[in-house]
């Protein structure tokens, strides 16, 4: 006999598989942490199996969950589809955004995944680069809407978070013990770099230049490699990387603020629907506009 599933507490179940909590997916799904923890409960007798193991406020997916989030985000993503297609306007078309480099990782699956679901027939192509030159395209009209991360602006835009910078370097080396410190870091106009330099200059530590790119991947290169050290915000550390402690004798690095920024002359329809949804992701997982300082520095 076939057994349907609710898609409704499929959905709880890849909100919170995805935010790792149980307050960021009710945020996303503007429900109450009490019904979508219900929710999680009824999937998991539904199936007669223990989706998450819980640690704290924090949740990991267990194996069960594992083998079932590729299949109801499948699942997810064709009734999305399909109600898209059968209830809201049919926009078409294409919608550029800016985002910098060392941002795509972190935010890019998240934003196309959820508008993608929202808008099939929209084409979002990503121009990566440094913030600067994202709200100079932005100006010329070659960006639909951008990303940047400022440690203070002068242009009228929308703060979506705060994350701290920090140094990182790859686990069980020593870069960040030699002198002359031994650093990568962005070209001119990275946003980051005078903030880094005068945080070294300030606290005495000579640095020699290992590599200077606005390219985050080729920047991470040689501090995989164990041969260098380098600043990003906590959110873009990449997985294989580590955050060197404050104790290691590296100065402490401000925070920046993640904006998110429209054209001057008015946004097109495309990109007010995307923009809506970027701002809903980060409200998803780091909470209202009060709250956001970096969750991991709270």
């Amino acid at each position: 006999m076939h057994k349907d599933i609710d898609t409704s507490i499929l959905r709880a179940f890849v909100a919170v598989a995805e935010t790792g909590s149980v307050t960021s997916a009710a945020r996303l799904l503007n429900r109450t942490q009490a019904a979508v923890s219900q929710q999680i409960k009824r999937l998991e007798q539904h199936f007669d199996v223990e989706l998450f193991h819980r640690e704290h406020k924090r949740v990991a997916l267990g194996p069960d969950g594992e083998r079932l989030l590729g299949p109801a985000q499948r699942l997810l993503s064709m009734n999305d589809e399909t109600w898209g297609m059968m209830t809201t306007p049919s926009f078409q078309g294409e919608v550029r955004l800016g985002l910098p480099s060392d941002l795509v990782a972190a935010y890019a699956p998240m934003i196309l995944r959820r508008f993608y679901s929202a808008w099939p027939q929209v084409r979002v192509s990503i121009e990566t680069g440094n913030s600067e030159a994202l709200v100079d395209s932005l100006d010329r009209g070659e960006l639909d809407l951008s990303l940047t991360t400022d440690l203070k602006t002068d242009r009228n835009c929308e703060t979506l978070y705060r994350d701290r910078l920090v140094w990182i370097g790859a686990p069980g080396t020593t870069a960040h013990k030699q002198r002359p410190l031994p650093i990568t870091i962005g070209g001119a106009n990275c946003r980051f770099r005078p903030c880094t330099l005068e945080s070294l200059m300030n606290a005495g530590i000579e640095w020699r230049m290992v590599i200077e790119i606005t390219n985050h991947e080729a920047m991470c290169a040689p501090v995989t490699a164990g041969l260098a050290v380098t600043a990003l915000l906590v959110d873009s550390v990449p997985s294989h990387l580590t955050i060197i402690d404050t104790d290691q004798g590296l100065p402490p690095l401000p925070e920046f603020d993640i904006n998110l920024h429209l054209p001057r002359s008015g946004a097109s329809d495309l990109a007010e629907a995307l923009a809506h949804h970027i701002r809903a992701d980060f409200a998803a997982l780091y909470g209202s506009n009060d709250n956001r300082v970096a969750h991991k520095w709270a």
